[in-house]
């Protein structure tokens, strides 16, 4: 049997009164699209931070960070230990003091074969919480904090990285 493609056929008529792009299935693909995308992106955050954290959170045998903290004058722990009292310091010296000691050791690890991967990373995850606080200083400073002890502790990492590669040369 074959398709009538006449005024008085019904299929043909629906088709011809909707506008284009108007399909129900169009907009129901849309909303599936963006729900998934959505989700992904979610997922891949969520995964970006536990990952960090889990790095983050391994310790090593030897702390190789506190020669070179005396060293290079860094004042990543000063600032967690100022953070950990919850005293109303001025968040933004700490955050100019964060910077300063990941500039210092960025510089030292620059040279070092490292693993690539895992520092890229954690050096992503330090922008971004660079980011988290240039936005929450203004509305939280709770969340301020958070973010400068997150970043106080990636410049521990970074300089137990750089203290262990100068121990070993």
């Amino acid at each position: 049997m074959t398709h009538n493609n006449g005024p008085d056929c019904r299929l043909c008529a629906d088709s011809r009164t909707r506008m284009p792009g108007s399909q129900p299935s169009s907009v129901f693909e849309l909303i599936t699209t963006i729900v998934i995308t959505a989700g992904s992106v979610a997922l891949f955050l969520y995964w970006f931070r536990y990952t960090c954290m889990l790095v983050l959170s391994a310790h090593t045998a030897h702390d190789y960070a506190g020669s070179l903290v005396e060293a290079k004058g860094l004042r990543f722990a000063i600032v967690q230990a100022q953070l950990a009292t919850n005293v109303n310091d001025d968040l933004h010296n700490l955050y100019s003091a964060l910077d300063r000691d990941y500039a210092i050791l960025r510089a030292l690890l620059e040279t070092k074969e490292a693993d690539a991967v895992q520092d890229r990373m954690l050096g992503l995850y330090y922008q971004t919480l660079r980011a988290c606080y240039a936005i929450s200083i203004a509305v939280s400073p709770s969340a301020a904090r958070r973010a400068l002890d997150e970043m106080a502790t990636v410049i521990g990492y970074f300089a137990n990285v750089a203290g262990e590669a100068a121990a070993a040369a």
